[in-house]
């Protein structure tokens, strides 16, 4: 009869891969337990971003740390790496010596045409050229004179 109550306990755990044997005190059933992690590596690691606010609070706080092990401390405490500490001093120097610099005074320089380039050069290539024709024509006028054929004069509107 024993074993009639014993099976009867058992079928209520039949579900649980038991059959027949008790459970010790505090061992979470096989359905209570966590799923395990999932192992898969994410697509892409996202790199963190800092805001400004977030870089002068830790760095003043560093800059506030005068016993040994404290600015390690701080680091732990927030995840960071000693020398991302070291290129936010440099981001901040570089930002107060710009802030600092002397400002030029005076009416603002104008906004540059972007073809204003191109057409410098193109202006300078028919200066060039325009000297050459020049010397062309003063070789023709000479060689005319000296071999005596009479040019005809130019008009009004060529001598410009």
């Amino acid at each position: 009869m024993s074993s009639s109550t014993s099976d009867s306990s058992s079928s209520s755990f039949a579900g649980e891969g038991t059959e027949g044997a008790r459970r010790a005190t505090g061992v979470p059933s096989p359905a209570a337990r966590p799923a395990p992690p999932d192992p898969s590596v994410p697509e892409k690691a996202r790199r963190r971003q800092f805001t400004a606010e977030y870089k002068v609070r830790i760095l003043r706080e560093v800059d506030r740390c005068k016993a040994p092990g404290e600015i390690g401390g701080i680091l732990r405490r927030e995840g960071l790496y000693s020398s991302l500490l070291t290129v936010w001093r440099r981001q901040r120097d570089r930002i107060a010596k710009a802030g600092l610099a002397a400002t030029r005074r005076g009416p603002r320089e104008r906004a540059v045409d972007p073809r204003t380039k191109q057409l410098e050069r193109e202006n300078a290539k028919l200066r060039r050229r325009l000297q050459r024709a020049d010397v062309m024509l003063a070789v023709l006028k000479k060689t005319s004179e000296l071999l005596g054929i009479p040019l005809s004069p130019l008009d009004d509107d060529e001598n410009d």
